[in-house]
């Protein structure tokens, strides 16, 4: 040290504070001598006015441990300066929870350390002055505010994630239910965050202290234990397969590092639970690592192993052709050992060891020794960060922007092609909808199918390793809400949702405008004669800022738009005439068809046009169209103001489900026969169930999609024409 670390302690008589200052001034210059290992004079003396600055902001609180909390701060800077991290990010670890705990203002940070200081402590405190409806929308906005000012800066996340690594050490002093919250939050959230920046250390380390619950670990260890100790031998086999691969790498005249290690216990629990085995189907409890001196001796020293040991079929995955989304580079294969004993190997040079051990933070730890150069893992980090942006501006609020993350964060990776040849990165059990996402948002919105290895495919197809995927669009086309039922991507279902959002908004826009002018057509008034002072002031009143909104409102059923037109044209009282609804005396609202998302039939009657309907405005959902003599139409008709007379267009544009049952003499091939039918009068079959009546009789329920009565009237002559057909009608749901 050229500088000694002294800390003035005047007026303390008490022997606890005295020992206090002394743990205080020990700690303060162990961390200055790490840093002076790697940090100028000038930085480490910066870091040693953020401890006085920050000591002084935290007089007089203490952690639940009773210790200063001074102490904290100073721990995640040493866990930080163990990385190698820059003096902004030692400082700023050091002033993390000034803003959140003290009356220290941001200005203040700006001021004495600068503006990038201030940024990060900023981006890392909470939202504290801000209310919120409930603790988990508060916790979602607080992690959103957080991943965002990563964005910005990618030094929030590592010194937040040495926050929550000093906070789960010292767990032990919190609440069992303080606890179990937090170590739940550490392996759905920090511990995924660790692995998607490809910092193993601390991500094994996060997994281990929050997975110390005591019935899941003391199982999942007590477990390991009976799976693996019938098949040691004297000395166990680790020791012994360990010398056997360092001794044929020497024959070989390999230069490696052989080393060994058995599976942490939260990896073997959570393979257990994802893919519902039993410790006896889990193959690399013990796992070796071996680390050569460049990518083309990785690959002979496979050789050697599986020379050695016989390779597992189908357990071989290459991760330096392919690296994965976090920048990890490796061989994986998985041998028979001796003893019973299955075992994983991971081949590496150095540079991907030290890459696949702090990942983004090898940036910071290697810096002097590789010349600063951006490694894979910075790379991907970016790329995502970037995903991240995207997911942020679709979200609609801070807990789906949660929910989208936390799907992120736990990929299984497969890996697909594109026509063109290139590899795209996936996570398991990804559809074509979430591949044409990948490739690009625009493609994924206009996707209409998708070639799976040269072969129509299903959307909801799941894809797997080596298969070639192409995606067909159409210039019109848009997301079908059924999307969200099958893809797993954050990337896709945040698109989806914020394309039919805009969508419906769009949609239900168009329809409040068309009601709107309906109900005030019977008043002698359209939209368009109405006063702009009279509008303004209707607006005004309402606490909208636009027109656009109301009309958004009745488009989705929560304004009525009699009662909207009544306000508009100035009338409180029910016209003269005995109609319940203002907008009943006038021409019925036509339905096209198109309308969207804003306007559904009824399940319980299935209308199809021809048929005599009516609608019924229902809040959230738009116009509900029922058949007029649906049996729910009397149930709701306590509700006058919320029905709506409404027509078929003369021509509408689209298909209608529509239900048939059927009773046919109990033969084979008869399902094929009546299917083949409906196909050969141009209708598509949804659904099909089967209730068996009797021996002798079947009756089949039928789900089909026709465009107008006069359609469903020729499939229905059709089929009574088969001769195993008893008897037909048409189901009302």
């Amino acid at each position: 040290m050229t500088a000694p670390i002294n800390i003035q302690e005047a007026g303390q008589p008490m022997v606890a504070k005295a020992r206090d200052a002394d743990s205080e001034r020990f700690l303060i210059s162990d961390l200055c001598d790490l840093l002076e290992s790697y940090l100028p004079h000038d930085a480490v003396q910066e870091v040693y006015g953020a401890y006085l600055f920050g000591a002084e902001a935290h007089e007089g609180q203490h952690r639940m441990s009773g210790e200063p909390y001074i102490y904290h701060p100073i721990a995640v800077a040493r866990i930080l300066a163990e990385m190698h991290m820059d003096h902004q990010s030692i400082v700023a670890a050091i002033l993390h929870d000034v803003i959140e705990d003290t009356p220290t203002a941001k200005e203040q940070i700006q001021t004495r350390f600068g503006a990038e200081v201030a940024e990060l402590v900023d981006g890392v405190s909470k939202l504290t002055q801000i209310q919120f409806e409930s603790k988990a929308e508060q916790q979602a906005e607080n992690f959103r505010k957080m991943m965002l000012a990563m964005v910005r800066d990618i030094r929030v996340i590592l010194i937040k994630l040495a926050d929550r690594l000093h906070n789960m050490r010292t767990l032990g002093v919190m609440r069992p239910d303080k606890r179990r919250r937090i170590a739940r939050e550490t392996l759905e959230i920090y511990a995924p965050i660790a692995n998607r920046l490809g910092m193993n250390q601390m991500r094994l380390e996060l997994e281990d202290l929050g997975f110390r619950r005591p019935a899941s670990h003391a199982l999942t260890g007590a477990g390991r234990g009976r799976a693996t100790r019938p098949r040691q031998p004297q000395g166990g086999p680790l020791n012994k397969i360990e010398t056997a691969i360092k001794g044929r790498l020497r024959q070989e005249h390999i230069d490696g590092e052989v080393r060994s290690r058995e599976k942490h216990l939260y990896s073997l629990y959570r393979k257990m639970r994802v893919k519902g085995v039993s410790f006896a189907d889990v193959s690399d409890v013990y796992a070796f690592r071996v680390i050569v001196d460049k990518p083309d001796t990785c690959y002979r020293a496979l050789g050697i192993v599986h020379n050695l040991y016989k390779p597992v079929p189908g357990k071989f995955k290459d991760y330096i052709a392919i690296p994965k989304a976090n920048g990890y580079q490796s061989l994986h294969t998985v041998l028979f050992g001796p003893y019973g004993v299955p075992i994983e190997v991971q081949i590496r040079t150095d540079d991907m060891d030290r890459v696949a051990e702090a990942g983004i933070a090898a940036h910071w730890l290697y810096k002097a020794g590789e010349g600063g150069g951006a490694n894979s893992a910075q790379l991907r980090a970016r790329e995502w960060l970037r995903e991240l942006l995207e997911m942020q501006k679709n979200a609609g609020n801070s807990l789906e922007f949660l929910e989208n993350v936390k799907i992120d964060l736990f990929p299984d990776e497969v890996y697909v092609f594109t026509p063109q040849g290139d590899i795209m990165e996936l996570p398991r059990g990804a559809t074509p909808v979430d591949f044409a996402y990948a490739v690009h948002t625009e493609v994924g919105n206009t996707c209409i199918a998708a070639k799976v290895d040269r072969h129509l495919s299903p959307l909801r197809t799941p894809l797997f390793n080596g298969q070639t995927v192409e995606i067909i669009t159409a210039p019109g086309a848009h997301p079908n809400p059924a999307w969200l039922n099958f893809v797993i991507t954050a990337k896709a279902r945040s698109n989806i949702r914020h394309h039919l959002k805009n969508l419906r908004s769009e949609e239900a826009v168009n329809l409040g405008r068309r009601l709107l002018d309906k109900a005030l057509s019977g008043m002698g008034l359209t939209l368009n004669e109405l006063p702009k002072d009279r509008l303004d002031a209707f607006l005004a009143e309402c606490g909208v800022g636009s027109l656009d909104a109301v009309l958004d409102d009745i488009g989705l059923g929560n304004r009525i738009p009699v009662l909207v037109a009544r306000q508009l044209a100035g009338r409180s009282e029910e016209p003269e005439a005995s109609a319940t609804d203002g907008a009943r005396v006038s021409t019925p609202l036509a339905i096209k068809g198109t309308e969207g998302m804003v306007v559904s039939y009824a399940r319980c009657c299935r209308p199809i046009p021809g048929d005599p309907i009516i609608g019924f405005v229902s809040a959230g959902r738009g116009i509900v169209i029922h058949a007029e003599n649906c049996k729910n139409v009397a149930d709701y008709r306590n509700q006058p103001e919320k029905w709506i007379d409404v027509q078929w267009e003369p021509d509408v544009e689209g298909e209608f489900p529509a239900e048939l049952r059927i009773e046919v003499a109990n033969q084979r091939g008869v399902l094929a026969t009546v299917a083949a039918v409906i196909a050969d009068m141009g209708s598509n079959i949804e659904n099909v169930a089967i209730e068996e009546r009797d021996g002798m009789n079947t009756t089949m329920v039928f789900t089909i999609t026709v465009k107008n009565r006069q359609h469903l009237a020729s499939v229905m002559r059709r089929i009574r024409h088969i001769k195993l057909v008893l008897r037909l009608s048409r189901g009302r749901g």
